[in-house]
């Protein structure tokens, strides 16, 4: 798995490494070149001007008060800036009720997909699992996860194209409870952060859920596309404040250099990160883990991995 995280964030690495890797090396102080450098070389990986800021004064304070490796204190403030958003989900066994997932995001970010790669996960935590086709105006959507859980072996509760959104969420979890399923995972149409009218029917899904279920839904992820960066940011708060997520994930960040994204979410939200994507592959949604994450982007400490 960790072979896996790193071959995934290796353009983000790489175009990080390259631009800071000589200073490793150096023993002699760290000079206002060498922080120059490291500050830019974050910054350019999209880690954001806070996370880049914090992470810059601890470097100075600990090269000037301890005299200390360059690699062991970047290692050490990037695991401190992740680990309170390292927090994997948990699903509560034999409560007698469906858990349910609602899943939102843009157009485009690999919702379907990463609904199909935690429904996996969550089986192979042995736990039976059942999708919602909450992607009511598109037809290839309600047809993309048809086909995953076809593949998978998990119901889907479908109705057709143009339905009604929180009537179909409203039937699947019906289904759901009725069948002894653990989690339900309902799958919602792509939208602007600036289209009102969409996201105020995420409103209307959750109030309709919460009828069946006072504490439904008990997730509300948002799936991010690393590739679109400090965008990604801003669709992020502009959800959060529509429909009060609980947790993110973050999609493709096999295919950018701006992996640095990741710090500035943490930051920005201080939501659980509950899984990233490092590509196709079902293994390739993997739960986020702050050291193992630091430790391949930074390529620190694989002999012990």
């Amino acid at each position: 798995m960790f072979k896996r995280l790193r071959e995934g964030i290796a353009r983000t690495r790489d175009g990080l490494l390259n631009r800071i890797g000589r200073l490793f090396g150096r023993r002699e102080p760290i000079d206002s070149s060498s922080l120059e450098a490291l500050e830019t070389a974050l910054l350019l990986a999209d880690t954001g001007v806070q996370v880049t800021e914090s992470i810059m004064a601890a470097v100075k304070k600990r090269a000037r008060d301890e005299g200390a490796p360059l690699l062991d204190v970047l290692r050490a403030e990037m695991v401190a800036a992740l680990a309170p958003v390292a927090q994997p989900l948990e699903i509560p066994r034999a409560t007698g009720a469906p858990f349910v997932l609602l899943v939102v995001g843009v157009n485009g970010v690999g919702k379907t997909t990463t609904i199909a790669k935690m429904g996996r996960y969550l089986q192979g935590q042995g736990l039976k699992v059942m999708f919602a086709a909450g992607d009511t105006f598109r037809a290839a959507a309600v047809e993309q996860l048809k086909t995953w859980g076809e593949r998978l072996d998990i119901p889907v509760i479908a109705q057709g194209t143009g339905s009604d959104p929180a009537s179909v969420i409203f039937d699947a979890y019906a289904a759901a409870a009725a069948r002894g399923v653990d989690v339900l995972i309902a799958d919602t149409a792509g939208r602007l952060h600036t289209q009102s009218n969409l996201m105020a029917e995420l409103g209307k899904i959750r109030r309709v859920l919460g009828k069946q279920n006072p504490e439904a839904p008990h997730e509300t992820l948002l799936v991010l596309d690393a590739t679109m960066g400090q965008n990604a940011l801003q669709q992020a708060r502009i959800f959060h404040e529509a429909v009060a997520l609980s947790a993110v994930v973050m999609t493709k960040l096999d295919g950018t250099a701006k992996g640095g994204i990741v710090f500035a979410v943490a930051q920005e939200l201080k939501l659980p990160l509950r899984f990233i994507g490092v590509g196709e592959q079902f293994d390739d949604l993997q739960v986020f883990e702050a050291e193992a994450f630091v430790d391949a982007l930074l390529g620190t400490n694989e002999g012990e991995r």
